[in-house]
C-alpha cells in the first residue's frame, strides 16, 4: 500500500528533526545519558528530604513540578548559561514571587496567568537571571493562588539544594559546575595565520543576531576559534609543494662561473641557487652563506674586498681560489617531491633553518624552488579564501 502524501511528508520531517540534531539529546554517548539521568534523580530526591526535614507541612512531598525541568538543566546540560546557579536560584524564586503577586492582584485568573509568565520573563531578563523553569514556576504560582512565601519555601529551598547538589555531583563526575571557561587555550593555527575575527567582532555578530544564546559568549568564541583553526589546518593541510612552488626554477651548472652566479643571485634578489649536473638533476645547492663562508665572514672588516676577490677570475691557469660553483656549493641538500604536502615542510622552515626547498620530479629532476616567501603567500591565500 503507498503511504499517502501527508505521512510521507511526515516521515520526512521527523527524519530531517532528527538527523539535523533538532531533537535533543540524541548525539550523545550513553555513558553522559546515565550520568545526566542518575543526577538528576539525585538531585531531586536530595531536594525531597530536605524540604521533608526543614518543612514537613508542605504537600507532595515539598516539590513542585517545575523542578524537574531545573534539574534537566543542571544536570543534563551544565555548561549552559541558562542552568548556572545564579539563573537558576533567581529565576524561579523572581517568578515565583511575581505569579503569586500576579494571583493575588490580578483578580481574574485569565488575565493573572499570562501576565506572571510575561512579567517573569522580563524580570529575569533584567535581572540577568534567564531561567526557562522559572516561566512554568510563575505559571504554577498564578494558577495555585498561593502567597508570596511560596517563592521561598519550596521554590528557594528547593532551587538551592538541586543547585548545590549539582555543584557536588558535576564536579565529581567530570563536569565543570558552575561552568567556567577551561583553561585550554584553543588550537592555534599555523604560523603566519592571523586571526580572522576579534572579540569586537563576535560582539557586533551578538548583537546583530539579538537572540538568546544557550551557551555562553566564552564558549561560543572558543568554538569559533577551534572551527576556524581546524579549517585553516585543513586547507593548508591540501596544499601540496607544486602548487606553491616557484617556476620555472632557477638553476646553474657545476661549471658556473662564481662571478655569474653571484650576479644572478644579485639580479634576481634570491639567496640560493640550485646546482644541477646536465640532465637537470640536482647535485648541490650555492647559497649566499657558501659565498661569506669562503669570503672569511668570520672577520667583518674586509669582507667586501674579499667577496670581490672570490668572486672575480684570478686569470690564473693554476691557483688555490675556487673558481665555479661546484668548487664552494653545499652538497647535502634538503629536498622534496612535487607532491609532498607543504605542512610536512614547516618544521624545516621554522626549526631547521631552512630558507631554500627544490622541489624534484619522479626523475629527479629540479622543476621548481620553495621558498619562504612562497609559503608566506601560500599562507596569504589560504587565509583570503577561507
Amino acid at each position: 500500500m503507498t503511504p499517502s502524501p501527508l505521512l510521507a511528508r511526515l516521515k520526512a520531517l521527523a527524519h530531517g528533526f532528527w538527523t539535523t540534531g533538532l531533537v535533543a539529546g540524541g548525539r550523545v554517548s550513553s555513558r553522559e545519558i546515565g550520568r545526566a539521568a542518575l543526577g538528576s534523580a539525585v538531585g531531586i530526591l536530595v531536594a525531597s528530604l530536605v524540604a521533608h526535614a526543614l518543612a514537613p507541612g508542605l504537600p507532595a512531598l515539598g516539590l513542585i513540578a517545575p523542578m524537574g525541568a531545573t534539574a534537566v538543566l543542571v544536570f543534563a546540560v551544565p555548561a549552559s548559561p541558562l542552568a548556572q546557579p545564579w539563573p537558576a536560584v533567581a529565576g524561579n524564586t523572581v517568578s515565583a514571587l511575581v505569579g503569586a503577586l500576579c494571583a493575588r492582584y490580578a483578580g481574574d485568573l485569565g488575565l493573572a496567568a499570562p501576565l506572571a509568565v510575561g512579567l517573569a520573563i522580563a524580570a529575569m531578563f533584567a535581572l540577568r537571571c534567564l531561567h526557562p523553569p522559572g516561566g512554568a514556576t510563575a505559571l504554577l504560582a498564578a494558577l495555585s493562588g498561593v502567597e508570596p512565601s511560596f517563592a521561598l519555601s519550596p521554590v528557594l529551598m528547593d532551587t538551592l539544594v538541586i543547585v548545590l547538589v549539582g555543584v557536588a555531583y558535576n564536579r565529581l563526575t567530570g563536569r565543570a559546575y558552575p561552568h567556567t571557561l577551561p583553561l585550554r587555550p584553543a588550537a592555534p593555527a599555523p604560523a603566519g595565520a592571523p586571526a580572522r575575527f576579534s572579540a569586537a567582532d563576535l560582539d557586533a555578530a551578538l548583537a546583530h543576531y539579538d537572540q538568546v544564546l544557550d551557551i555562553s559568549r566564552q564558549d561560543l568564541e572558543q568554538l569559533l576559534q577551534f572551527a576556524e583553526s581546524a579549517a585553516y589546518e585543513r586547507k593548508f593541510g591540501e596544499l601540496r609543494c607544486r602548487d606553491v612552488m616557484s617556476t620555472p626554477p632557477l638553476t646553474v651548472p657545476f661549471g658556473c662561473t662564481l662571478e655569474e652566479a653571484w650576479r644572478l643571485m644579485r639580479e634576481r634578489r634570491i639567496k640560493a641557487l640550485p646546482v644541477v649536473d646536465r640532465a637537470q638533476r640536482i647535485v648541490g645547492i650555492v647559497t649566499v652563506a657558501d659565498f661569506m663562508k669562503h669570503a672569511d665572514f668570520a672577520s667583518i672588516e674586509g669582507l667586501g674586498a674579499r667577496l670581490r676577490s672570490l668572486i672575480r677570475a684570478s686569470g690564473l691557469t693554476h691557483d688555490d681560489k675556487p673558481h665555479v660553483v661546484g668548487q664552494i656549493m653545499t652538497r647535502q641538500v634538503r629536498i622534496a617531491s612535487a607532491d609532498r604536502y607543504i605542512s610536512e615542510l614547516l618544521p624545516l622552515f621554522s626549526e631547521a633553518g631552512h630558507h631554500h626547498i627544490p622541489v624534484l620530479d619522479e626523475e629527479r629532476r629540479v622543476v621548481g624552488v620553495i621558498t619562504q616567501s612562497d609559503l608566506i603567500r601560500a599562507l596569504h591565500r589560504t587565509v583570503r579564501a577561507g
